[in-house]
Order: C-alpha cells, then structure tokens, then sequence
C-alpha cells in the first residue's frame, strides 16, 4: 500500500469568535446568541460552568472561581475576539473587575462583557434615567440587583420578581406567562423595563412587550448579545428581539 502525504489548505479568512461561558443550568442564553447570529458570519464557542443552588451572593461567587478554567477550554491556545460571561446576578455578586482578572489569566487582553454591565452601556445609550425592574430570582437576590442599578445612577421607580430559588427552574418558566405577567407590570414613569436572568426566556417577547407597554424593553441576553457584537467591531442587520438590536 502507498501512503501519500497531503498538504491541507487552512481558511484564509477568520469570522470574529465569540466565547460564551453559559451556566450549566442555563436553557437559554445558547438558543437565544444562535437565534441572533445566525447566518451574521460570527463564531460561537461554548464552555459551561459549573452552578450551584440555592441561588444566593455565597454560591454565585463560589460559582465564579471557575471562571479562569472554563474559559481556558473554549479553543485553548487560540485567541477569542470577546468572551460573554451569562450570568447577570453572578456578575454582580463577584464584580466585574474581578471576572475580568480570571478571565485574562485564561486569554490575556481578551475583551469581556457580561449581562449587568451590558445593560448599563444600553440603558446609557438611549439616555434613559429611570427604569422598572423585574427578575425571577429569592428576594434577597432580587434586592441585589435593584440596590445594583441604583448604586450606577438609575431611579428605580418598579420592582417585581418571581422568587424562584433553583436556577435549573428560572428556564423553565412559561415565555407566554411571562409576556401577560410584564405587560401588566406597573412601571410608575419608566422610561424602560429590564429584565434580569440569562435563563429567563424573555428575548423572544420583547418586541411585543415595547409595542404593549409603549417604552424600551431590555433583557439580560439582548443587552449581553448586544454588547458582544458591539464588541466584535461588526454591524449586522437584527430584527424581531426589540429596539436595542435594531440599533446596531
């Protein structure tokens, strides 16, 4: 037999990768990143991390001590153009600064953005002041976020929540349910409404929502996604999950 030696031919042209380090538990910030990109000539790379219930600020900062490991295994060795860490109340609880330090010890100069820090650059953008907040996490979490968004500036004028304590279950909730729930939401003078959690399966209702309520929706993943492209340097065509996307 004659072994013959083939040289391979490597893709001359690179599409901007993203890496998303999504929660193990997460049922949505995948579906919800390939709805958006597809066929937009972007990369996705996904590495999971490990969660831990009951959700509270303990578990979520021991949650983010994983960070560096998980984001070492998306391509390792290779670089990444923006890693989307998807957890908005982990974000808080851990702070971004020191998500940012796990993270570049993985990929150094790697950008990042995450689910809370996306949604201030967003609401900054369209000038918007005051907001009513709602998110499916135990009141203490809950709290967190409110205090969050009130600590960078913003008047909180409306606050409702779910209380779900598990993570795994915050996916599993009706996205039917959820649309007849928000858009009887008292804002009380919102210029806008945010919604909180990446398992929330909120992004494939927020353009019904902003024509029901009459102000800009935003959500945890929209704002992430956002954020992410905005990151990538790229400029695509984005309709059907509210103004924010549209916008780019």
């Amino acid at each position: 037999m004659k072994y013959q030696k083939i040289k391979p031919q490597f893709n001359k042209h690179i599409k901007p990768k993203i890496g998303l380090i999504a929660l193990a538990s997460d049922y949505m910030i995948e579906k919800d990143f390939y709805n958006v990109i597809k066929n937009k000539n972007i990369d996705l790379f996904v590495n999971r991390i490990e969660s831990y219930n009951p959700l509270n600020r303990k578990n979520l900062i021991k949650m983010s001590k994983n960070i560096t490991k998980v984001t070492k295994d998306i391509l390792p060795g290779e670089k990444i153009d923006c890693i989307a860490y998807a957890c908005t109340s982990g974000t808080i609880a851990a702070g971004y600064k020191s998500i940012k330090k796990k993270v570049n010890k993985a990929k150094p100069g790697t950008k990042l953005t995450t689910p809370s820090t996306s949604s201030i650059s967003a609401l900054n953008k369209f000038k918007i002041k005051k907001i009513a907040v709602f998110t499916p996490y135990p009141k203490m979490l809950n709290n967190e976020v409110v205090e969050f968004f009130r600590k960078n500036k913003f008047i909180v004028t409306s606050n409702s929540y779910f209380d779900i304590s598990s993570d795994i279950n915050i996916g599993k909730v009706n996205n039917q349910y959820l649309f007849k729930v928000l858009s009887k939401m008292e804002l009380n003078g919102a210029q806008a409404l945010f919604i909180s959690c990446t398992a929330l399966p909120a992004l494939s209702v927020l353009d019904k929502l902003e024509k029901k309520l009459n102000v800009m929706v935003f959500s945890s993943n929209q704002t992430l996604i956002w954020d992410t492209i905005k990151n990538l340097g790229v400029k695509h065509k984005i309709t059907g999950f509210g103004k924010l996307l549209r916008s780019i």
